[in-house]
Parts: C-alpha cells; structure tokens; sequence
C-alpha cells in the first residue's frame, strides 16, 4: 500500500495597512504570490506595484501588507462580505452584481480540445503536492508557448489566487494565457479570472450555472470536465475548436434547458 503525507492548511492573518482583513486557512507556500494575487481579484490593486512592502510572518500567521497609496478602510471593511464554498474556506467582497460589471474578455486567441487535453494532463502530472498527498487544489496557467505554470493549496480559490499572483508579478498578459484548475468553477472562481482577463478557463470537473451564466455574459469561455478524451463546453465564445470527437452530443446543461452544451467523449 502506498502512504501519502497528510496536506497541511494554516490559519494566516492578512493586515492591510495596519487594519486585519480576515483569517485564511492557506497552505504555506507561495504566500507572496498569494497575497498579489487575493489583493487583485479583490479590487485592492490594480497592478503589482500597488504594493509597497509584503511581511510574511509563517510563525506568527500573519501576513502584513503595505498598500503605496492610502485607501478607504471603513468604506472597504464594510461592504458585505460573501464566504467561499469549498475546503480553504475564502472571503470574497464581490457579490455576482458586482462582477457582472466587469469589462468584458476580449481576445482572439483560439485552441484545439485535444491540445487543452493535452495540457491538462501535463498539468496532473506535474503537481507536486497532490501527488504526494493527495488532497490538494492546483491552478495551472499554459503559456503562449505552451509553457505551464502550477501553484497548489488546500482551497481551489486560494491556488487561483496563487497563479493569478504569479502571473501579475511577472507581467504576464491575461488574454494569451489559458487557466486550468482542479476545483469546480463556482462564481468566485469565475470573477477571480474575469478580473484578471483569462478568455478561457478549463476544469477537470464541473462548472456552477451562476459561474455559467457569468461566463457568457462576460465573454469567457468555460470547459469543463476536462479529462482523458472527455470534455464539456459549457459557452459559445468560439475559442476552443473541437478535433477530437467531430458529432458532440448536444446535452441540455441545468442552466435552464434552452441553451444545449456540447458534450464530447
């Protein structure tokens, strides 16, 4: 019998400016990466030197954040605040109104299935931490050139955070990049790529209708069920051509039942 390391999870205390935000349950690594990236999903920043200084404090379990320009605290903390679904439970400042007043995804950039597929795979194989224990979420970004780029955690959301850290650290442009995940794309996940710009976003499991209906309505393609020769688009935004089976089966999604989603397997 094989034996896996348990995955491990923190509390970890944001401060911004002084003021604590909220407590996380995060794995511990990749804490800058995820602070740029929880910061810019949230509206906190707009781009990475936003930041003045990070102080990452694994003992204490803090994080401590200084912002370059001055912000609004009452008015920021006030505003509701809506809990994430899912292990490594979030918080989220966005409710869907707020995200359906995004700027739409705009990119022109078009990909095979089979090469998604394909990715995906690299992806699995390539995931440390779940493959030595078993029981993480990853977030993986395909490049231009095919390049990946994997972060892990204990929340989906939180790995989300993670690589959408990494990629505006890096000066990394959204609408040439494809986000991969292992967690179900729920209307969080939706908005954290809808903030950054990713035109296409691929899960190896599903996707929720409100995720869905936030997706067609903001341009970005949805793939879901992404898995061996088996995958389900759930959107119409003409960026992912089929060659791999040519006579999808058209299966009427829970989304309302006049909207067909193709089904390939």
């Amino acid at each position: 019998m094989n034996h896996k390391s348990c995955p491990d999870e923190y509390p970890i205390s944001l401060v911004i400016n002084g003021y604590e935000m909220a407590v996380f349950q995060l794995t511990k690594f990749d804490l800058e990466d995820w602070t740029y990236g929880y910061l810019f999903s949230e509206g906190f920043i707009q781009a990475a030197n936003d930041i003045e200084s990070i102080v990452i404090n694994e003992d204490m379990g803090s994080i401590h954040v200084t912002l370059s320009a001055a912000f609004d605290e009452e008015q920021v903390f006030s505003k509701k605040k809506h809990y994430t679904a899912g292990c490594g439970r979030g918080v989220t400042f966005f409710s869907m109104t707020d995200v359906k007043n995004f700027d739409k995804v705009t990119s022109n950039q078009t990909y095979q299935l089979s090469y998604l597929l394909k990715k995906r795979s690299e992806f699995a194989q390539n995931s440390r931490f779940y493959l030595e224990t078993g029981g993480m979420h990853g977030a993986c970004i395909v490049d231009e050139e095919g390049n990946i780029t994997i972060r892990e955690d204990i929340g989906r959301h939180n790995a989300v955070d993670k690589i959408i850290g990494h990629a505006l650290r890096n000066g990394l442009r959204p609408n040439r990049l494809v986000l991969l995940t292992t967690g179900r794309v729920s209307y969080e996940m939706l908005s954290k790529a809808a903030k950054f710009g990713f035109p296409v976003i691929g899960s190896r499991t599903a996707a929720t209708k409100q995720a869905i209906q936030l997706a067609r309505y903001l341009n970005i393609e949805v793939i879901g069920y992404l898995r061996g020769k088996m995958a389900m688009i759930y959107t119409a935004a003409g960026r992912v051509e089929n060659d791999v089976n040519p006579e999808p089966l058209l299966e009427r999604c829970f989304e309302g039942g006049n909207q067909p989603v193709e089904l390939y397997r």
